[in-house]
């Protein structure tokens, strides 16, 4: 769906990206990740045709985004940061307003049923809530039933319930056969939604691959912590430990044996591991170690 070969843009002395590689299959979702200033608003304005590389190649759906033009808008839809749209009109009116421009729009009820703003469809905009905005502007992006969708920061201001939502949507596009591009500073998003993430660093590729090996979480020591026993000191625990604010952390590359082994030993003490938890690194954990 995209391919991406060694894109580079300057702005004057600025280097925005610096030779970024990667592709985008057909019926994935990929969300690029990056502090502020990594090049990642740069990279989704050339993969969407509104900035052409200095030096580099990039193919979306098989063409150049910057020459294509209408034929390859018709099949791809933009949801921007920050929409204007008129504010007096309803979520209808807009609505209809952007089917005018596609041949074979979504149906208007399944459009509105879809982001969830059934019960708002004779609102005007400018009575509509940031999240309720949001979605619309989800709408706008989908109004043409596109095979690629771009989002961009997706579901700023939306509360955790809309949010929850709004990931379902994205999931049910995907299921559908579209491909989805996000960006997102939500890193449990990302988590949630990405089938790979692509990490932006000062214009380049720092990592990239499922979320869940970024940084070889997949082969990171495991910890099993759990809260501090009383009087009980490190050397009468039955494997190595060490003191983390109220809690005993072991680190290990056997979690299953070492559960095993601490359990044994609390049953045997007649003693409860409050708060017991095994965990591995967390996406954002690798996300900060990467960025710095």
């Amino acid at each position: 769906m995209i391919s991406v070969e060694t894109v580079r843009k300057r702005y004057g002395p600025l280097v925005a990206l610096d030779g970024v590689d990667f592709a985008v299959e057909a019926g994935e979702i990929v969300a690029v990740l990056g502090p502020n200033g990594a090049g990642k608003t740069t990279l989704i304005e050339i993969m969407e045709g509104f900035q052409r590389p200095d030096s580099g190649r990039v193919t979306v759906l098989g063409t150049d985004p910057y020459a294509e033009g209408p034929r390859l808008r018709e099949r791809v839809g933009v949801m921007l940061q920050e929409c204007e749209p008129e504010p007096y009109l309803s979520v209808t009116e807009l609505l209809e307003l952007y089917r005018g421009y596609y041949r074979k729009p979504r149906p208007m009820a399944e459009l509105l049923d879809r982001v969830g703003l059934g019960d708002k469809a004779g609102a005007r905009i400018r009575a509509l809530s940031g999240g309720q905005r949001r979605r619309l502007d989800l709408a706008v992006a989908l109004v043409g039933n596109p095979e690629l969708v771009f989002m961009d920061e997706p579901t700023t201001g939306f509360d955790p319930e809309a949010r929850q939502a709004a990931w379902q949507v994205v999931r049910d596009l995907r299921d559908s056969g579209t491909t989805v591009v996000l960006t997102t500073h939500y890193l449990e998003e990302a988590e949630a939604l990405a089938d790979r993430v692509v990490v932006l660093v000062e214009g380049g590729v720092r990592a990239q691959g499922p979320p869940e090996t970024i940084g070889d979480r997949h082969r990171a020591p495991t910890r099993v912590s759990f809260s501090r026993l009383g009087s009980v000191t490190g050397d009468e625990l039955p494997v190595p430990t060490c003191v983390q604010g109220d809690r005993w952390v072991a680190i290990t590359d056997s979690p299953t044996a070492t559960l095993a082994i601490l359990t044994s030993w609390a049953v045997g003490r007649g003693v409860e591991l409050e708060s017991l938890s095994v965990t591995r690194p967390s996406l954002q954990d690798t996300y900060l170690e990467l960025i710095r």
